[in-house]
């Protein structure tokens, strides 16, 4: 596998680990759209109003797509998407970039990472390098009222390998 999805909800992970070993993967809210990670096959016991309604928006989601050089996301919802990774800020920065719908961005470059190990912090808590957090139609961080994606009702973590 080049990388593992994980599905969170404010602070709870839902589901196990998704191990993507082709080259692009399809993220969406439900059944039909194509193979992929379906996050509504996900247990969901207790789940608030707001994941409920933000869950409704994710429609077609997005495709994650690993090409040379680095990781594209192709937003495919009829609403943005709010991505952060290391190689879209300068060390020790933050930066979340909005991806409206029908747009994409590069957004992890593995030639400006290269060899450097070890963790970062976000402000919300340790940070793997290697990974991409992505928020599904509501943004984070200094412009917005929710300061961390922790806050934020439906995000993705993409695990780098």
């Amino acid at each position: 596998y080049w990388c593992k999805l994980a599905y969170w909800e404010y602070r709870t992970r839902v589901g196990r680990l998704y191990a993507v070993h082709e080259a692009s993967v399809n993220i969406f809210g439900e059944l039909p759209r194509g193979n992929g990670f379906c996050l509504g096959q996900l247990p969901a016991p207790h789940r608030s109003r707001a994941v409920r309604r933000v869950r409704g928006k994710i429609g077609r989601g997005l495709l994650l797509s690993r090409e040379v050089g680095g990781v594209w996301v192709y937003n495919r919802s009829e609403h943005p998407i709010f991505i952060s990774s290391p190689t879209l800020a300068p060390p020790g920065a933050v930066a979340v970039l909005k991806v409206m719908p029908g747009y994409s961005a590069k957004v992890f470059d593995y030639e400006q990472v290269g060899g450097s190990g070890g963790r970062g912090f976000f402000g919300d808590g340790p940070c793997d390098p290697h990974s991409v957090r992505i928020s599904f139609a509501k943004g984070w961080g200094p412009s917005y009222s929710r300061r961390f994606i922790t806050s934020c009702p439906c995000w993705l973590e993409v695990l780098l390998n």
